[in-house]
């Protein structure tokens, strides 16, 4: 039996362009099924709109695994309750 997939990944990065700057970034990743779990859409949806240039990239981790940015799905949610208000007005 498989072990449990992790719901997210922290991926450290130093921001080694800005010296003044020594803090790290700290970024969220969500795997497939987490972003299928809050997006209602199909993944072949979802990884044509990637390719359209109409939704976040996905992130390559491993020969086998990729995950979203959570902030930038958020973003893309957010986008589109703006839209949606936007219209409605």
């Amino acid at each position: 039996m498989k072990p449990a997939l992790k719901q997210s990944w922290a991926l450290a990065t130093n921001n080694t362009n800005n010296t003044n700057n020594s803090m790290e970034m700290q970024k969220t990743l969500i795997n497939r099924e987490r972003l299928l779990a809050m997006i209602p859409l199909s993944e072949r949806t979802i990884f044509n709109m990637e390719k359209r240039g109409q939704f976040p990239r996905r992130i390559q981790i491993s020969p086998g695994r990729v995950g979203w940015d959570a902030d930038e799905v958020a973003a893309w949610i957010n986008a589109r309750k703006s839209a949606r208000q936007d219209a409605a007005s």
